[in-house]
């Protein structure tokens, strides 16, 4: 089990630490989830059965993780969706670690600062689309979903996320 683990660690630590600090915007809290997710592996992995990949089955195991997080530390908080047209957002991750985020646009910068007012689901398939780039098919396995909700809180996730960082925009230029 140690060189099972021992090769989990090394091929999906950066990927979940990455999942992870997405998800709640802190490095040190990242740092204390990433463990739970290690410890819940090292607890199921006799009943990891490959139906999906490891990786697939680890960052499923993270976004539980997260989730149980939130429900502690808050409760999950839903919001109403507006309606507007999708727009592109350019939000696929360039740099290779979290702490480069500081360095990055001013536009990026808003986008992530918006990413945090989306709900667990929206926030969920964006990291793991364009961040982690995972495929849809991948993603709904992570998810437990059909490829078509996947496709479509993707579709919910870009619009909130366009509709907030215009709100922001608009108030700091009347402001």
């Amino acid at each position: 089990m140690e060189a099972i683990f021992n090769e989990l660690y090394k091929k999906y630590h950066h990927q979940l630490f990455n999942f992870l600090f997405y998800m709640v915007q802190s490095k040190e809290q990242a740092e204390d989830l990433v463990q739970e997710v290690y410890i819940r592996v090292l607890k199921s992995y006799q009943h990891f059965k490959g139906e999906s990949s490891e990786k697939t089955w680890l960052i499923a195991i993270a976004r539980n993780v997260a989730i149980d997080f939130f429900r502690k530390q808050k409760g999950i908080n839903q919001r109403l969706i507006k309606k507007v047209e999708m727009i592109h957002l350019p939000i696929k991750d360039e740099s290779p670690l979290p702490e480069e985020i500081v360095f990055q646009s001013e536009e990026k910068r808003l986008m992530y600062r918006c990413l945090e007012k989306c709900t667990i689901d929206q926030r969920s398939v964006i990291i793991l689309r364009y961040i982690q780039e995972l495929s849809i098919l991948e993603t709904a396995e992570v998810l437990g979903w059909k490829e078509s909700k996947v496709k479509t809180t993707q579709h919910r996730a870009i619009k909130q996320l366009r509709t907030l960082m215009d709100e922001i925009l608009l108030r700091e230029k009347a402001s």
